[in-house]
């Protein structure tokens, strides 16, 4: 029986991660198109919403590396998951307070990693698959955004220059919405799976899958349909971040930064690379702005970008790992898993409740 409501706890909590990756995550579909008007908030964001959910259905390959390209599934256990998934909620509800955009990919794997090292030892970490497969695609993700954003925007420059800007900018804003659209369902194959392949790691660990199991339909609609949710609420703190304090961006640099984000995201889910999108649509963002003028980019703002970037695998490693030394200390059951559930919820509420009073998220979003 405890087995059975430990499996609950763990699905319910991976599906609350994966909310929070839509909510944390929205600023990287949606800020350059709010923040060049190419639409209005509320319906860019519902945009998105509706698109992120097409997206998970588009591929399964970054769910196969989840559950098994870089941990030990046979030695992995459901609390081993539950510990990781709390490091990642947390460290997503830590970067969101402050409006930092860090990525939600790799604070799953940074806690999964943590909470099976410290349950397992080091036998139970790929250390292939987190090299090749996690380390060297976030650098290499971000930096080809950089490079294609800022080729294109130089082209598109040269192409426009001499042209009146107010068609040009309609223009562009218009392939804002077509870009912004892919971007979305890019994000969603990408994202929501991360999800499905974690849930699916659960279910073998407790032994309801086999091991190679593909994510079942019910655990694809159900991250699919929390990444959308989690994207319709909207992360308005960190909208504000991408959309406006990197850069202030026009339409063709929106329309740029967007492109090269999305076609690097959906290069890399077709191999099965579980990509940060925020470290990929951010390194668009600086590359449209650098190309126009090195200056036009805030440095500052874009160093505490990458700081949150590179503390997030070993902050979320150490909340994971943290995590599931607690939950022990009640033994194997359900014990450990409802007291931290209760917990987080407890200062979840609490973290919510004191941002909300502090002024409209929308307001915020568009000041």
């Amino acid at each position: 029986m405890d087995s059975e409501i430990i499996l609950v706890i763990v699905v319910v909590t991976a599906l609350a991660f994966d909310f929070t990756n839509g909510f944390h995550d929205t600023a990287n579909v949606v800020a350059t198109s709010i923040s060049t008007r190419a639409m209005p908030p509320k319906i860019a964001v519902a945009y998105a919403a509706v698109l992120n959910f097409f997206g998970a259905f588009l591929s399964l390959a970054v769910a196969a590396t989840i559950a098994s390209g870089i941990v030990e599934a046979n030695l992995i256990t459901p609390l081993i998951v539950f510990g990781g998934l709390i490091g990642a909620i947390a460290w997503n509800l830590i970067t969101w307070y402050f409006g930092l955009p860090s990525s939600s990919s790799h604070a799953l794997i940074g806690g999964v990693v943590g909470a099976a090292f410290v349950a397992a030892g080091p036998d139970a970490i790929i250390g292939e698959g987190l090299i090749g497969k996690v380390a060297i695609p976030a650098v290499v993700a971000p930096t080809l955004a950089f490079v294609v954003a800022g080729i294109g925007i130089l082209i598109i420059y040269r192409m426009v220059g001499r042209q009146h800007p107010g068609p040009v900018t309609r223009g562009f804003r218009f392939g804002q919405i077509i870009s912004g659209g892919l971007l979305a369902l890019a994000h969603g194959t990408n994202d929501a799976q991360k999800t499905m392949g974690v849930i699916t790691l659960a279910l073998i660990a407790a032994g309801e899958l086999g091991a190679g199991s593909e994510p079942p339909f019910w655990v694809i609609v159900s991250a699919a349909t929390a990444i959308a949710l989690g994207t319709y609420m909207g992360g308005w703190r960190i909208i504000k971040t991408m959309g406006s304090r990197i850069i202030k961006m026009d339409a063709a640099q929106g329309f740029a930064a967007q492109g090269s984000g999305a076609a690097v995201i959906l290069a890399a889910t077709h191999v099965g690379f579980p990509l940060s999108t925020t470290h990929t649509i951010s390194g668009g963002v600086m590359g449209a702005g650098a190309a126009k003028r090195v200056s036009a980019v805030r440095w500052g703002v874009a160093g505490n970008i990458v700081t949150a970037w590179v503390l997030t695998l070993p902050a979320s490693a150490a909340i994971g790992a943290v995590t599931y030394g607690f939950t022990r200390i009640f033994g194997t059951g359900a014990a450990g898993p409802v007291v931290v559930s209760a917990a987080l919820v407890a200062v979840g509420v609490v973290v919510f409740a004191r941002r909300l009073r502090q002024g409209s998220p929308i307001t915020a979003a568009e000041g």
